[in-house]
């Protein structure tokens, strides 16, 4: 392990003089308010929404240049100046002099620590920076200490630039909306008040303050302040050398006003003479609330040092506590490494896809994909609340399959588009289900398919090819019946709904449609005959899950039959001839979607549950054989694989010719993953991954190789350096989901080479440059690239709890099945995770002292709490959901598992 150190087993890390590299950056957020990010200078941004920036907006490439975002200054009287961030253009200068700050830093889950030592003025200092746990403010705690054996007298000076605006603004009418500024000082720090939100589609009265207070270690308030940019930094200066710094320059009092400026939490402490060894502190508090609520109130609770230490305590137990599942792997830094890949899915609860320096696209909130995924992992993290969200969620569905692309602040709100487009990604109606699936099995709540909610309704109709010319506003965002009252459809319709329309949009090789894009959004530029084989493949797994589903309903309730709509029975035509026609499939679709268009009948029709089964199972059995027909490429040795995908030409995109290798990962994925793909073929596929796709040097499975052209009729990626991004990058979120596909189909030691790669990459610290979790991507370098926010945590968790440890549900029943590799055990062939189901804690211990690879293990006996656990067979633990009902909630619950 080089650069980074774990202290512990909760994920705190120390990394030495981390403000030698580019890019790293840490997320500080409470539950709600404030999303932050900071840099090891203390650098990044603070917001609560796109129009609400606490400080300016920034993005991965001025990241560097984000000096003096937050900082703290002392200047030693009679000497010169330092900044404790080493945001100070001596100190840049410095690093490559030889007179380079000592500088560490800690940090942890949501809070950072630097420690920085001054080699030319003997000076050191902590400087703590978090979030309120309410997310109200973030708070920065500065304790100087003097090394030297002589006293100093130092001038404190605080300063954190208040933005208090759009992120629209730092370009558009920049200057302008600082006229807006209503600037005052109090007794204990700057508040900013703009008189208006600046938008020119409508101007709004602002109801937003932004403020900087500051206090003495012991609650003293400062002595003076520069409220603007111009009397901070002074003619000529910058935040990296400010006026008001280097010089005795003049403050304001508390008390007076000043507007149309850009503004400053600039904040001046008395002077202070510290003796040797002695440690002094400063608190320095920022944060937004409405301008009706009291500032000096909010922050009074952080005056003193103890106040601010008690706060960090909360936050540190609180952000652990949430992470609640841990790994012993016997290897300490993959399990602190695991730790943080466990907290991605709960950062992106929170920062949506957007408010990170990397992801700078979007306007906040979580698209409909993201939704599902996420759901994932809190079903093992937080499932409490899952069932609710699932049912409202649906909710987001429209009548004629398609759906609402972005996520609401409130529970059921949902926005057709950020942007406003009229477009459908075609893999959208994929993934509900699936997380659906995941929470049945892991309840055995089959209760929730029976749960009635509404669709969602807007201009777009006809899976967005056309407009509902008769829709408006008054009409609302609820589909509504032919007699004017909202429809209320069970989750189980939803589900159908979702999965029959996209089985006949297809286009002319009878594959589905592309439409917008599938899971790769960059595969954008195709909507006319671009077909997606890949999620064709991943439609044919659902329809047969959910047929499977559907009986065990009928086997458990006895339910024999489901109401559904009654347009919904065109969609259930069963009928070889038409499955063969592509032409016929789109006329039966749109003649369902003509039919809801504006409103339903309001009718609903009876249908017996094994009816529905055959009809899945029909057209799954009819889309793969279809498939493995005409989908299939040979390399002429041992390798294989499906093409994935048609062009806007309609021509196949993926093909072995000539030395032109063409090879897309994603699908092979759902070939897989579906069951497509016969043993043989995933033999093959795993051949040619190995062959055209693995790049050690990168970080493991390039998603496609290079097709050396820019190819427009089929997507943007293809407009991205090959080795960035979609474009042939490793691509951590479809490299841990062909892992999950190959653990899914019992090729083990091939998808634990696909973990194992991957987070070694990540682990190797001068490669990847970033801190510990798992990336969006590696670039051509193995550097880890958007970090945090990315759909490959929540992927990688479910992996490695339901399939390498093998704990997962099935229909309420807690299931083990380990297929852990040798290396994951400890030296005593020990492994454990500790994780939560069905409302009880439990450690899982697997021992395994032979290290007995899959394949060779067989569970011998099993035990819970000391008691033999009866139901073992080969590999296979199950502890029925009625003995786990039985269980105590109040203490965490042991199973043992013998492998011999």
């Amino acid at each position: 392990m080089k650069n980074i150190d774990f202290i512990d087993k909760y994920g705190t890390f120390r990394i030495k003089n981390p403000e030698n590299y580019s890019g790293l950056y840490l997320p500080l957020a409470g539950e709600k308010g404030l999303k932050s990010s900071i840099t090891p200078t203390l650098g990044g941004d603070s917001k609560t929404s796109q129009n609400t920036f606490l400080l300016e907006p920034v993005s991965i490439e001025n990241l560097h240049n984000n000096k003096g975002t937050r900082n703290f200054w002392c200047r030693i009287v009679g000497k010169g100046f330092w900044s404790v961030c080493g945001s100070s253009a001596q100190q840049e200068a410095d690093r490559f002099t030889g007179n380079q700050d000592e500088s560490e830093l800690e940090a942890g889950l949501m809070w950072q620590k630097l420690h920085r030592a001054s080699k030319i003025y003997g000076l050191e200092a902590d400087t703590t920076s978090f979030v309120t746990l309410d997310g109200s403010m973030e708070v920065m705690l500065v304790e100087i200490t003097n090394k030297t054996d002589e006293a100093m007298e130092i001038v404190p000076i605080g300063a954190i630039p208040i933005y208090g605006r759009s992120a629209d603004n730092i370009r558009d009418h920049r200057h302008v909306t600082s006229l807006l500024h209503r600037i005052e000082t109090t007794q204990y720090g700057i508040e900013v008040t703009p008189v208006l939100s600046f938008d020119e589609r409508g101007h709004r009265k602002n109801d937003i303050s932004y403020f900087v207070y500051g206090s003495s270690g012991n609650g003293e308030s400062p002595e003076s302040f520069y409220p603007t940019v111009e009397q901070f930094i002074g003619e000529g200066g910058s935040f990296l050398i400010p006026e008001a710094v280097r010089t005795e320059k003049a403050g304001a009092k508390a008390g007076e006003k000043f507007q149309g400026k850009e503004a400053v939490g600039a904040i001046k402490f008395a002077n202070r003479i510290i003796k040797p060894l002695e440690t002094v502190s400063y608190i320095m508090l920022a944060g937004l609330t409405e301008k009706e609520n009291d500032v000096n109130a909010i922050t009074g609770r952080y005056r003193s040092v103890l106040e601010v230490k008690e706060e960090l305590n909360t936050v540190k137990k609180h952000w652990i506590d949430k992470v609640n599942i841990d790994f012993e792997t016997g290897n300490a830094e993959e399990d602190n490494y695991l730790k943080w890949i466990c907290f991605q899915p709960i950062l992106r609860r929170i920062y949506g896809c957007s408010f990170l320096p990397h992801h700078d696209y979007g306007k906040g909130g979580r698209g409909w994909r993201d939704l599902w995924q996420d759901c994932l992992a809190l079903l093992l993290m937080e499932p409490s609340d899952v069932r609710r969200m699932i049912v409202n969620n649906y909710g987001g569905v429209r009548i004629d399959g398609t759906n609402a692309t972005i996520i609401g602040n409130e529970p059921g709100e949902f926005i057709a588009d950020r942007n406003n487009i009229t477009r459908v990604w075609m893999d959208h109606a994929f993934w509900p289900f699936v997380t659906t699936k995941l929470y049945i099995d892991q309840t055995g709540d089959t209760d929730v398919l029976f749960e009635h909610t509404t669709y969602f309704k807007d201009y777009q109709s006809m899976r967005g090819t056309s407009h509902d010319e008769a829709w408006n506003t008054t009409y609302g965002n609820k589909q509504r019946t032919a007699g004017g009252q909202i429809y209320f459809g069970t989750v189980l319709e939803h589900i159908l709904i979702q999965n029959l329309c996209a089985f006949y949009d297809v286009g002319e090789h009878n594959e589905m449609k592309l439409h917008g894009a599938d899971w790769n959004d960059a595969l954008d530029m195709a909507w006319d005959k671009g077909e997606s084989v890949a999620f064709t493949c991943a439609y044919a797994g659902n329809l047969l899950d959910i047929a499977k589903c559907l009986r065990n309903v009928e086997k458990i309730s006895g339910i024999n039959r489901i109401e559904v709509l009654d347009e919904l029975k065109l969609l259930l035509a069963d009928d070889e001839i038409l499955y063969n026609c592509h032409d016929k499939k789109q006329d039966l679709l749109m003649s369902y979607a003509k039919a809801c268009e504006n409103c339903t009948s309001g009718g609903t029709a009876l249908i017996p549950i094994a009816a529905i089964c055959e009809n899945l199972e029909h057209k799954a059995e009819w889309m793969m054989k279809n498939i493995r027909e005409n989908e299939w490429i040979s390399d002429g040795t041992d390798g294989g694989w499906f093409n994935g995908y048609y062009d806007n030409n309609g021509r196949p995109v993926e093909r072995c010719e000539s030395g032109d290798v063409r090879m897309m990962l994603t699908g092979q994925v759902f070939a897989i993953m579906s069951g497509t793909a016969k043993k043989e073929q995933i033999k093959a596929i795993c051949n040619s991954a190995d062959k055209y796709l693995f790049d050690q040097k990168a970080g493991g499975y390039r998603l496609n190789t290079d097709f050396k052209e820019e190819k427009f009729d089929l997507g943007r990626m293809f407009g991205f350096a090959y080795g960035e991004k979609e474009n042939g990058a490793v691509f951590s979120h479809m490299a841990v989901m062909y892992a999950n596909a190959l653990y899914k189909q019992g090729f083990i030691k091939e998808g634990y080479k696909v973990l194992k790669t991957l987070l070694d990459t990540a682990m190797d610290f001068d490669r990847s440059r970033m801190y510990p979790g798992v990336p969006e991507y590696f670039d051509n370098d193995g550097r880890g690239l958007y970090s945090y926010l990315t759909g490959a945590a929540s992927w990688y968790m479910l992996t490695m709890i339901t399939s390498v440890y093998g704990v997962h549900g099935e229909l309420g029943d807690f299931v083990i099945e380990p297929a852990l590799m040798p290396q994951q055990y400890n030296e005593k062939g020990d492994a454990k995770v500790s994780l939560e189901f069905a409302g009880h804690g439990f450690d899982i211990l697997v021992h395994n002292p032979d290290k007995l690879e899959p394949g060779e293990a067989h569970v011998k006996r099993a035990l819970c709490d000391d008691v033999k656990v009866e139901n073992v067979t080969g590999n296979s633990v199950r502890i029925p959901k009625q003995a786990i009902e039985m269980l105590s909630t109040d203490k965490c619950h042991t199973v043992e598992i013998y492998i011999e």
